[in-house]
């Protein structure tokens, strides 16, 4: 896994690409602001951004929009020290493929960001609960007209997504189909309803009331 990080402390960073390094991820370049993290992006094409927010010349959203519309290929992982839930919901409509706090454990921060290689949303159970509810709050608005393209095993799919399985081996489980099965579904899905990951993906559905969020969901 190739990495570029983009955070104004230098002593973060440090901190940050050792502790990747010892798990044997390759750190291509860190950025101090967002207008460097989307220079050093067009240069390295890293697999993932470890994205901050609150940074100088260009913020870390703003540097996640111009990054998931120019190089979408590109997954931006926001970590952050905010609490704020805004910051949150914004990242998500921005494009980022997951949102996680600087103080996560360590072992649980590897998981997620592997799961990001295979195109899964790098959102802790509860920060996952905070996007659902924020997206169910308004009344359900008419199904967008691409939402008709969807076929029945790809609403399956995206019911589960809400329902809070997320990985690619779960939902292979689930649906007693292979994992590359899986993956063809998600692109379909992705590129029917014109959005880029699965967070996207997951408040799109609930926004629109294509399935209904169920208690209990992660």
């Amino acid at each position: 896994m190739r990495v570029l990080i983009a955070d104004d402390h230098a002593l973060f960073r440090d901190g940050l690409r050792s502790l990747l390094e010892a798990h044997g991820v390759d750190v291509v370049a860190e950025a101090r602001d967002g207008r460097e993290a989307v220079e050093l992006a067009r240069l390295h094409r890293p697999d993932v951004v470890l994205m901050d927010l609150a940074m100088p010349n260009l913020g870390g959203l703003g540097a996640t929009r111009l990054l998931t519309a120019e190089l979408p290929e590109i997954a931006v992982v926001v970590l952050t020290a905010s609490e704020d839930d805004a910051d949150l919901f914004e990242a998500v409509k921005s494009g980022a493929q997951g949102f996680l706090p600087k103080d996560l454990e360590a072992r649980r921060f590897f998981e997620l960001l592997e799961g990001v290689t295979r195109g899964e949303p790098a959102l802790t159970p509860a920060l996952a609960r905070k996007v659902l509810g924020a997206f169910a709050r308004p009344a359900p608005e008419p199904q967008a007209r691409e939402a008709d393209a969807l076929t029945e095993r790809e609403r399956e799919v995206l019911d589960l997504l809400v329902q809070g399985v997320t990985s690619n081996r779960e939902l292979a489980q689930h649906l007693f189909v292979s994992e590359n099965t899986i993956k063809y579904h998600l692109r379909n899905i992705l590129d029917k309803l014109h959005l880029q990951n699965r967070a996207q993906v997951i408040a799109y559905a609930v926004r629109h009331g294509l399935v209904e969020p169920r208690d209990g969901a992660e």
